[in-house]
């Protein structure tokens, strides 16, 4: 069988690799626009920063290295132009002599990829305006970093790859801001949540401006402002990371099928509306794992998936691909963060009858150096009990509570399924109740209605407007509060009525349950605990 792959990178690479390892007999080609076919894409904004020392790192594969690996023929810089579907052949051009050539193909893999978007903006071609897509964006940039002396630098881009070169360059000594055109950071993350990572931010430095649309790049030579919808920043470098867009302009006139985004569609075996073309990784349309609608996620870890299961079934051994979570993981200036499922933004998008709550817990046991805390967001479906999602933010491993999550999600598991999991605990890695479960199990409690709240978002709306702020901290925290100490309360509290609305608040919102069950106890029938406590919320005390 003679297999063609276009592409490289993650999901090309590896579709070859396992497809010879499947069947050394059959014939598996590359053929990829680029000089290098395999590179570590996900750690260019480290190298920037110096973490990653080497730029020989950030090539996993060279071309000779690969083909001698695997047995896989590897054909750089050539350009595929054209599919004839019909004679199942492929026509590129060699960019080096600038030859076309015709390669027939039993079977089809589509790995394009995807590009940076540029925006058609003055000044897009002055020195000093990079991408972060391929090992020479990174290394351009870095070289220019060490030296030209660069102060300033805005990022036009507030997803993952924008913030982790943020905290890359703010890391060199480098002045930040970064600028979105879309109201809120993080997009797949919930307002509010994204909200408080943005203060975090700007708390180490890195100033973000959301609803702000990147309109000019000013200078003569080189960069020296930025020209934006709200004001003129001075900059003396631009990183552009305001999305990528799949490479598949060379499939206009195949038939096979786009989504409006110009992603390819493909059903659960990978596959085309062609069945002998198959699609994967970043210029791919898979499916949501949880709404089985059509998504893009163009992910490192996906592609490397989908080019898997995509040579299995050349394979002939037929294998559904479950889709993908959106999961993804950060690292920022004294904060790492992480999400998977559903935000509940897009929950309630999809029709499920939504739950969440927000947690401030513990990461490992209070008492080890080095000990910090979580501010979770778990969401589930109110009649179900499914897990939906969860975003996490802490110093420690957030990546355990978004992968536990992610496992659960896959497998469909309700709350009371992974309420009493046996999770790993020992005082330097966890808490004797683990935080994921004590997540749970406050989003039990609330289901139950044993947790009466207001959450970050209906605080924010003015839902708890004319309830008296009790602070309810080990010591008074809230100015212009009443503090009542937990441990005092052994019956009704004096000054304070049975039926008078009371929002409690703490530091992290455990104390303010435990008063909110004593006083319940003891007939107060209108308690609401304010979600996150003062770790996430911002207090307003009426004067």
């Amino acid at each position: 069988m003679k297999v063609l792959i276009i592409g490289g990178v993650a999901a090309g690479t590896k579709a070859a690799a396992k497809l010879k390892r499947e069947n050394q007999g059959y014939d598996v080609q590359i053929l990829t626009k680029s000089t290098e076919i395999s590179y570590a894409g996900c750690g260019l904004p480290y190298y920037v920063g110096s973490v990653i020392e080497d730029k020989e790192e950030l090539i996993v594969n060279t071309p000779e290295s690969f083909a001698k690996q695997t047995g896989v023929k590897v054909s750089t810089q050539t350009e595929v132009t054209k599919i004839n579907r019909a004679e199942k052949t492929v026509t590129a051009v060699n960019l080096k002599t600038n030859e076309s050539c015709v390669y027939s193909y039993d079977k089809l893999i589509i790995a394009s990829g995807a590009s940076p978007v540029i925006p058609p903006i003055e000044g897009i071609h002055l020195k000093n305006v990079f991408y972060m897509r391929t090992p020479e964006d990174a290394i351009s940039l870095r070289e220019t970093l060490e030296t030209s002396g660069i102060k300033r630098a805005v990022i036009a881009g507030a997803g993952f790859i924008g913030l982790e070169v943020a905290e890359n360059l703010a890391s060199k000594g480098v002045r930040v801001s970064v600028i979105d055109m879309a109201d809120q950071i993080l997009p797949g993350f919930d307002a509010e949540f994204a909200g408080y990572i943005e203060n975090h931010l700007a708390d180490q430095g890195i100033m973000s401006f959301t609803g702000t649309r990147l309109e000019a790049i000013l200078g003569t030579d080189q960069v020296e402002k930025v020209q934006t919808s709200r004001r003129t920043m001075k900059a003396d470098a631009v990183i552009l990371s305001i999305g990528i867009r799949a490479n598949t302009g060379f499939l206009s006139d195949t038939g096979i099928e786009l989504m409006p985004n110009r992603t390819i569609k493909v059903n659960e075996y990978l596959q085309t509306n062609d069945e002998d073309i198959y699609a994967i990784g970043d210029c791919a349309s898979v499916t949501n794992a949880i709404t089985e609608e059509h998504a893009w996620s163009p992910m490192g870890s996906s592609a490397n998936i989908e080019g898997r299961i995509a040579a299995q079934n050349i394979s002939e051994k037929k294998l559904s691909y479950q889709g993908v979570l959106g999961t993804g993981v950060c690292k920022l200036p004294e904060l790492n963060i992480g999400k998977t499922g559903l935000s509940e933004a897009a929950a309630l998008a999809a029709k499920r009858d939504v739950i969440s709550v927000i947690s401030v817990v513990d990461d490992k046991a209070h008492y080890y150096p080095g000990a910090s805390v979580f501010i979770v967001k778990m969401i589930a479906d109110k009649t179900t009990h499914e897990l939906l999602g969860l975003q996490a933010a802490g110093k420690g491993a957030v990546d355990k509570m978004v992968d536990i999550a992610a496992t659960a999600i896959t497998l469909h598991a309700e709350l009371e399924a992974v309420e009493n999991m046996d999770l790993a605990y020992a005082p330097p890695f966890s808490t004797a109740i683990h935080p994921f479960t004590q997540t749970v199990n406050i989003l039990l409690n609330k289901l139950n209605g044993e947790f009466e709240t207001f959450t970050p978002v209906e605080y924010q709306e003015g839902k708890a407007d004319g309830y008296q702020v009790i602070d309810a901290s080990i010591t008074p925290q809230i100015d212009g509060a009443r503090y009542v100490d937990l441990s005092s309360v052994n019956g009704p509290v004096s000054g304070l009525s049975t039926d008078e609305k009371l929002l409690l608040v703490c530091s992290k919102g455990k104390r303010a349950y435990m008063l909110q069950n004593r006083l319940k106890y003891y007939g107060y029938t209108n308690t609401s605990v304010l979600e996150g406590g003062t770790a996430f919320n911002e207090i307003e005390i009426e004067g």
